[in-house]
């Protein structure tokens, strides 16, 4: 409704009178309380519209916004909602807003937003160039290149066929967050330099800053860290799994730049989980709760669980269904996700309301049927019509993962293809504790294709043996090629290519030229 209003009258919105002295108030002031306010409209959107109201003129009105003639000073701004409301109340009258909730993201982005936290490829534009032609130098492949050149990913060396997957390797955040450090190194050369875990879990490129005197801060198996060694000036990069809250705050303390090259695809996560922060829901991360990134998201989320795979989301949802308060299964439940759940967290009370998230380099897969295993858990709990009460999921899985997963599917398809003849093997290059080179290795395992994950071509040895991660994560050594001479009928070797989105190019050149050159030893040999 419209309130007495004369022209000479000053329009105030007071979002809180603990940050404005009433005193400052106009005494015929109309005063513009939150509580007018429509639900997800912006301030300026309701002061402007508000003036719109009272005034009742406008100097320019368009579906894009709009100003009014007797407020100038009222920003223009986009005409949002069409259902305004406003009140006039004398000041005295007005209570004061209850303490506002503090949102885990406000605190992120407060530090981001200081001047030592340096991120974006902009900070370090002076020598873009030349850190671009030096990484071009140190990881491309002119092997891979001539691959990726012929028509189906395919080259013939010798009696072996490669078949690369048609995505495969760095991605463009990995690209990214070594392009940074590396600029970091260019612009500070004379500063002490510190990294708060591995820049990406690849050997090659880790190796690269320990040559470069960058102190990885150590760490114990819990992921502990001894910050000690950090003295003011120094400069701290943050990996591409991002750091948490915690560690952020105390780096923020210590008068040090910081260069944050965290992935945007694990940023992405975290503005998911304070999706569910504000929405009062508990997080549910398919992840490992001791892997790096999982560790940032959950120091991101108010209230979260962990789960590795679809058995422990199995047993999230039995909880779920099957629990009452009172029997028992609460402290079991506990003992199991101790270490993978927040503090003080009461699986009764907070799995009632429950969210979706992910380590970005989860097998898709499986994340997605968690998430059907999840949405009909809450379904037949809560029922169907209050879903949406009780259950949030927005896709947070890596498009670069997601590919790479999807191109391996390819190579086995080709395996399984009778009109073809079948791969002998699939080799998947990249560090061991990479996470999403293990589950592009899941893959061919589960399809029933011999398949070996490698973290680089010594693995591949001159005796024909080969060192390997299996998907239970044992490293062992076993005999490698079983035909390495010329075969009777003609045919050539035929193995699949693929790598992690942390694994140079160059790395996977070099274990193929391995292969070469072991089928060469030993035709030689049988000469």
């Amino acid at each position: 409704k419209k309130p007495a209003f004369s022209s000479c009258q000053k329009l105030h919105y007071v979002p809180s009178l603990r940050q404005h002295s009433v005193t400052s108030i106009p005494e015929a002031s109309i005063l513009l309380r939150p509580e007018a306010r429509e639900p997800n409209m912006s301030s300026a959107t309701f002061a402007c519209a508000a003036a719109l109201l009272l005034h009742g003129e406008t100097h320019g009105f368009s579906p894009h916004g709009f100003a009014t003639r007797s407020l100038p000073n009222i920003p223009a701004t986009g005409w949002r909602q069409s259902n305004i409301f406003s009140t006039a109340e004398d000041v005295s009258t007005v209570k004061d807003d209850p303490p506002s909730k503090t949102f885990l993201k406000k605190e992120r982005e407060a530090i981001a937003k200081k001047k030592d936290f340096l991120r974006g490829a902009g900070v370090f534009k002076d020598v873009k160039t030349g850190v671009t032609a030096a990484m071009k130098d140190q990881f491309d492949s002119t092997l891979l290149n001539e691959i990726k050149e012929s028509s189906n990913y395919m080259v013939v060396k010798g009696d072996i066929e490669f078949y690369l997957a048609k995505d495969y390797g760095f991605c463009w955040g990995v690209e990214r967050s070594i392009n940074l450090a590396y600029s970091a190194l260019e612009t500070f050369p004379e500063a002490n330099f510190h990294i708060t875990n591995e820049l990406i879990h690849n050997p090659m490129v880790n190796d690269k800053l320990h040559e470069k005197n960058v102190n990885f801060i150590a760490k114990d198996e819990e992921n502990n860290k001894d910050f000690s060694d950090i003295k003011k000036g120094d400069v701290v990069m943050l990996p591409a799994f991002g750091a948490t809250l915690d560690e952020m705050k105390m780096l923020d303390t210590k008068g040090v730049k910081v260069v944050d090259t965290t992935c945007p695809w694990v940023a992405k996560v975290w503005n998911t989980v304070h999706t569910h922060q504000v929405r009062g829901l508990t997080s549910i991360i398919h992840g490992k709760y001791l892997h790096e990134e999982t560790m940032a998201t959950k120091s991101m989320c108010e209230t979260y669980i962990c789960v590795k795979n679809i058995d422990e989301a199995e047993m999230v949802a039995d909880f779920m269904i099957n629990a009452e308060p009172g029997d028992g299964k609460a402290e079991a439940f506990l003992d199991h996700f101790k270490k993978a759940c927040s503090p003080h967290f009461d699986p009764h009370v907070h799995l009632t309301k429950i969210g979706l998230a992910n380590q970005t380099t989860m097998y898709k897969k499986e994340t997605r049927a968690i998430g059907q295993l999840l949405q009909k858990t809450v379904m037949k709990k809560f029922g169907p019509e209050n879903i949406n009460d009780h259950y949030y999921e927005f896709d947070t899985i890596c498009d670069a993962t997601q590919v790479r997963q999807d191109a391996v599917e390819e190579l086995c398809n080709m395996h399984d293809d009778p009109s073809k003849p079948s791969l002998d093997l699939i080799l998947v290059v990249g560090g061991f504790d990479s996470s999403n080179t293990a589950h592009l290795l899941e893959i061919p395992q589960m399809r029933g294709v011999r398949s070996f994950h490698i973290n680089e071509s010594a693995c591949i040895t001159a005796e024909n043996t080969i060192k390997h991660r299996t998907v239970d994560g044992d490293i062992i050594v076993e005999p490698f090629l079983s035909d390495v001479n010329p075969r009777k009928d003609g045919s050539k070797l035929r193995i699949g290519v693929t790598s992690g989105a942390s694994t140079p190019d160059k790395e996977v050149q070099d274990a193929l030229s391995q292969i070469i050159m072991l089928q060469k030893l030993f035709h030689t040999i049988n000469v």
